[in-house]
């Protein structure tokens, strides 16, 4: 094992000889790195978080996160302009601690986790997923996809880095390597091993329209649903949107998660009469669904859809299958978990909790309201590209459209999540808090910021229940809502902003 105090850039110099402090707080968030180019990250700054979370996978032990022995870490990136450079500034960081380091090039974030898993190496994927093109940033994970958030290595990441940069002598991205720098090709591997996980080579003839967004996907759905990685041809037609990889976003933004971002997508598959259309965001680990007449397809609809197959074949083979999902995806998710013969765990949101619970529990399955999807069989880690696999094999496997497929699963009216600016975010909660607790059939809970739940029979709106979060990085509100009916879930709505904006 590598030694973390290998050479004097590990050693903290007198006072005297320090610059003023540095402070990466804005940079290092509570989940992954994420920032303007160049002004928050640039390659020195890349060479120090190289190096800072060297050390962090180099001397786990003892932290309650050992990794084991490790001697090497990989590294992919995404298409925007300034990720190679990024990437290899970071490599250097870490190799100047005696790490190999495995460079993957082009990859998905879900290709970068592929590769962490079969070669049991801490990973660093270079994007700002779908932030627009001025920013880029890095998701860390430890060996096998597991996650490292704020409370899992990352403020150590973020201090060791500080500390770093705080050093007169740190050479900015130029360390002279003291371990193996390599690349690697893993594309093929990773549409294998996801072509083993969902068989869709009975399915009936589909069309479908992939959105890629100038991202990632232009890479991917050819090597996993076409023949660019030197796969059988499967039944499957696919109409390609934006598949150039651009990290200008000369199109449109890789969000699909924004209305605006899938009306191209959501023409094109009338247009052309397809069975479905598919919208990854930049870094291709969400995938978005349109129907057959352009109609999306809410993630909490393709998260019920995805548990209930999954929950079906582990039943098949005499196992009871728990699923997780968080706390603000549709009510129809827990009952469908529960309608096919699972167990529903409830978790707060953020793919570090998520995969964190999914672990402990030996979970089959995962799905949050923002269209990430984490399986079992994929280290626990979350691949949009998967769940599009099921969804397409669900269809497949019937004569019907799509719309009649996901019906039964989009059973109450939502929200979508809606921001509000605040001056003091524990007043207004309170607030809120206080004008909804003392009502009938009311329950209450702080899982993840407020929630608030009626269910009781005699409300003539039926079940509703609302989430507000609060933001790690601005003083922002979140609301979530959800009702039985367009109607009462408008009410609910307009009542609790009432309360938040008063």
């Amino acid at each position: 094992m590598p030694s973390v105090q290998s050479d004097d850039h590990g050693v903290t110099p007198p006072a005297s000889t320090r610059t003023a402090p540095i402070d990466l707080s804005g940079l290092i968030k509570a989940y992954d790195v994420r920032g303007l180019v160049p002004e928050q990250l640039d390659d020195r700054v890349a060479t120090a978080i190289g190096r800072a979370f060297a050390q962090e996978v180099v001397g786990g032990a003892g932290t309650g996160t050992d990794d084991g022995p490790v001697d090497r870490i990989v590294i992919g990136h995404d298409m925007r302009p300034s990720s190679p450079d990024l990437s290899l500034a970071f490599a250097r960081g870490a190799a100047s601690l005696g790490l190999d380091v495995v460079l993957i090039g082009l990859c998905s974030t879900d290709g970068l986790y592929y590769a962490s898993g079969v070669l049991r190496a801490p990973g660093a994927m270079f994007t700002a997923s779908h932030n627009p093109a001025a920013y880029n940033g890095i998701k860390l994970c430890r060996s096998g996809a597991r996650p490292i958030g704020q409370d899992t290595g990352l403020d150590r990441i973020r201090a060791g880095a500080e500390e770093l940069l705080g050093e007169p002598s740190h050479p900015g991205g130029t360390e002279t390597p003291r371990g193996r720098i390599d690349e690697r090709e893993m594309l093929a591997g990773y549409a294998e091993h996801l072509r083993g996980l969902v068989d869709l080579t009975g399915i009936r003839p589909l069309r479908i329209v992939v959105d890629a967004g100038n991202g990632m996907g232009g890479l991917t759905t050819p090597a996993v649903l076409g023949t660019a990685a030197g796969l059988p041809p499967l039944p499957v037609r696919i109409v390609p949107l934006y598949f150039d990889l651009d990290g200008t976003f000369p199109n449109h933004e890789a969000n699909p998660l924004e209305p605006e971002n899938l009306r191209d997508l959501q023409a094109r598959v009338v247009e052309e009469g397809a069975d479905l259309g598919l919208a990854f965001d930049g870094d291709a680990d969400r995938c978005f669904v349109v129907d057959e007449r352009g109609a999306a397809v809410s993630p909490s609809a393709v998260t019920a859809l995805v548990a209930r197959r999954e929950i079906l074949k582990e039943a098949a083979a005499g196992r009871t299958a728990t699923v997780i999902h968080n706390l603000i995806t549709s009510r129809a998710v827990p009952e469908v978990i529960v309608e096919s013969g699972g167990k529903p765990v409830r978790t707060r949101v953020g793919h570090s909790f998520i995969k964190a619970e999914m672990a402990e529990r030996g979970a089959v399955f995962g799905g949050e309201h923002s269209a990430h999807y984490y399986f079992r069989d994929f280290w626990f880690a979350d691949t949009g590209m998967l769940a599009a696999m099921h969804l397409l094999a669900a269809l497949g496997e019937q004569r019907g459209p799509l719309s009649e497929l996901v019906g039964s699963y989009e059973r109450y009216v939502a929200s979508g999540e809606i921001n509000s600016e605040v001056a003091d975010v524990d007043a207004v909660v309170a607030r809120v808090e206080e004008a909804f607790a003392g009502r009938d059939g009311v329950r209450i809970d702080r899982l993840d910021g407020l929630s608030v739940v009626h269910a009781s029979p005699d409300d003539p709106c039926g079940m509703w229940w609302f989430n507000l979060r609060p933001s790690n990085t601005e003083p922002l509100l979140r609301l979530n809502a959800e009702a039985a009916d367009e109607s009462g879930m408008r009410g609910l709505r307009d009542e609790v902003l009432g309360l938040v904006r008063r």
